[in-house]
């Protein structure tokens, strides 16, 4: 499964702001739940100050249990957790 055009853009991004020093952890609230959310951001500088663009969230509790991975026998799969 390849990972979208906007996918790669974001992640070069992201990848220039934590070279360069321009990376932000913000705890925010989630605008559906208003459960706390604690934000990957990039800083962008303005005339006004700072510009945060959120990446994404870091995942509660643990990621490994969040996520199914990419299965290595079938590039369109993804290695099913026993407990689902």
């Amino acid at each position: 499964m390849a990972i979208p055009d906007h996918a790669r853009t974001n992640f070069d991004t992201l990848l220039r702001a934590a070279s360069d020093g321009n990376l932000a952890l913000l705890e925010c609230l989630d605008a559906a739940t208003r459960d706390p959310r604690y934000v990957l951001c990039a800083v962008g500088r303005s005339e006004d100050g700072y510009v945060f663009s959120p990446f994404g969230h870091l995942a509660d509790g643990n990621p490994n249990e969040a996520y199914l991975p990419p299965g290595p026998n079938d590039p369109a799969g993804f290695i099913a957790n026993s407990t689902t």
